[in-house]
């Protein structure tokens, strides 16, 4: 059977613009979802998620009809957006349905969806591949259009007050919103091509990223005070930052997103550097995914039933840094059990936390920031992915770099083999056996950089297993269920009925 062209091949994409397909898709996907949010308490849940759903599914017809890079980069970029507006608004969505107590069920459930997304993705996108890449895209409009039909019939979600258009506009915080998006867009940016389009100390990568750091604090004063100035709700709540509880989730669910997002990339690689197709390389990452699914399913359960989180976000982060501290030891010839118990280990633990650190940010607001709370916990797990492309990438080019160049043969080659790992992986395959020593020197300086990742990620989850230890506190998961935006059980024939009925004078 005759291969598929790659993307790259079929629209003339180099290494480093194939490189931006995914990268756009994160960066959209995260610096989305506040802006989402905050909209969807304005002008209800149901239009935001259904707009989330329309851009997500644009874009996925714009990537499928691509016939040169910049359109499947803004088509990917237009299904970042909607992915992260449909991410933050699942949380906010079940924070609004359920009481604090039994929302772990759904945590869980939410966290299954993503396992099973994460197992079947790269077995079916590796299948799709082979026959045709724009069928990567299309699949998505079966699941668009089963969603469009099923969000108008299921989610009757209104908002207790309603006020006019007008007024709703006048809340949005817009100034906010574009200091927020402007300034973690140029943070984020030289966070994700540092190393690999410009060099660290390129000023093209040095300027925005300043520029993004001071204009993430001229935001943070901006909420301070903006319902002093411009009479608006600011993007954030400062109320949801007055916690040390909170603030040690956020963070941990940062070091969270790094270390889910470093495995999932960094894992398959491994694999193929030992050999594995692509196929196989993603099975791979199934001891690690399809543990996260259960483990969050029945946390959820147990912090239901227990109306404790803080001993499961303990176990959680003293199982992580075990299994990143075991991932070590592998290396060329590991044999596969060693490997899949290794990763069980690693994907217990992450999946705990998937349900567990989600409540000590919750718990520790208000109720009218609850919300809210949900929305900035999804936002720092997506965070975390995109500062893990930078402390994953930065990490690994360096060691890579490192071992390639104390070989005599192949030093001169260092610099120009680390900024592309990927790629290198396909020429390492195409390498004739005659080019053994090529073959080794690249293999050598693979495992010896992914070590260092390894021990990098354990270093983060000791950190996080610290500031859990010390920061976290017990918070009564007990209190009356409140919210703005409540389900309307009255149907359309119920509604008609309650008109109220003129009066003859």
């Amino acid at each position: 059977m005759k291969r598929s062209k790659t993307i790259a091949e079929d629209i003339g994409a180099t290494a480093i613009e194939a490189f931006w397909c995914g990268t756009s898709f994160l960066l959209a996907s995260t610096v989305v979802q506040p802006p989402v949010a905050s909209l969807s308490h304005i002008f209800g849940r149901r239009p935001a998620l259904l707009a989330s759903l329309t851009v997500f599914a644009g874009g996925s017809i714009m990537a499928a009809l691509a016939k040169n890079i910049a359109v499947l980069l803004g088509g990917r970029t237009l299904q970042g957006l909607g992915s992260g507006g449909i991410l933050a608004l699942t949380y906010v969505i079940a924070t609004d349905l359920v009481s604090l107590r039994e929302r772990g069920k759904w945590f869980g459930l939410i966290s299954l969806n993503w396992a099973i997304g994460s197992i079947l993705g790269p077995l079916i996108g590796g299948a799709l591949v082979e026959v045709s890449w724009p069928w990567l895209f299309w699949i998505n409009l079966p699941f668009c259009g089963i969603a469009y039909i099923a969000i108008p019939i299921t989610m009757r979600i209104k908002r207790k007050g309603d006020t006019s258009v007008n007024t709703k506009i006048k809340e949005f915080d817009w100034i906010g919103t574009i200091i927020f998006v402007g300034s973690l867009t140029s943070f984020l940016i030289p966070l994700s091509c540092g190393g690999i389009m410009y060099d660290w100390s390129s000023p093209r990568t040095v300027v925005p990223l300043v520029f993004g750091i001071l204009g993430l604090i001229s935001f943070g004063i901006h909420i301070k005070f903006c319902r002093k100035y411009c009479k608006c709700d600011p993007l954030l709540r400062p109320s949801l930052f007055t916690s040390l509880t909170a603030l040690s989730a956020y963070f941990a669910t940062v070091i969270h997103g790094i270390t889910v997002w470093c495995l999932l990339y960094y894992v398959p690689l491994y694999h193929e550097v030992r050999g594995s197709s692509p196929i196989t390389a993603g099975i791979a990452v199934m001891p690690f995914t399809g543990t996260v699914a259960p483990a969050a399913v029945i946390v959820g359960l147990l912090i239901a039933k227990t109306g404790t989180y803080r001993p499961f976000i303990w176990a959680g982060w003293v199982l992580v840094p075990i299994g990143m501290g075991l991932m070590l030891l592998l290396d060329n010839h590991t044999e596969t059990f060693r490997w899949v118990l290794i990763y069980l280990t690693g994907g217990l633990g992450l999946g705990i936390l998937y349900s567990a650190q989600a409540f000590a940010a919750q718990a520790s607001a208000s109720n009218s920031d609850l919300p809210f709370a949900a929305s900035f916990y999804a936002f720092c797990r997506s965070l975390g992915q995109g500062i893990g492309v930078a402390v994953g990438g930065v990490t690994f080019q360096n060691e890579f770099r490192k071992q390639v160049e104390k070989s005599p043969e192949f030093a001169s080659k260092a610099n120009e083999w680390a900024k592309d790992a990927s790629a290198l992986v396909q020429i390492l395959k195409k390498s004739p056996s005659s080019m053994q020593l090529m073959k080794d020197t690249i293999i050598d300086g693979y495992i010896n950089g992914l070590r260092t990742v390894w021990l990098v990620l354990t270093l983060l989850a000791c950190i996080a297993l610290l500031v859990s230890l010390v920061c976290v506190k017990a918070k009564s998961l007990d209190r009356k269920f409140e919210t703005e935006h409540a389900l309307d059980q009255a149907g359309p024939k119920e509604k008609k009925d309650q008109r109220v009925p003129e009066v003859n004078v």
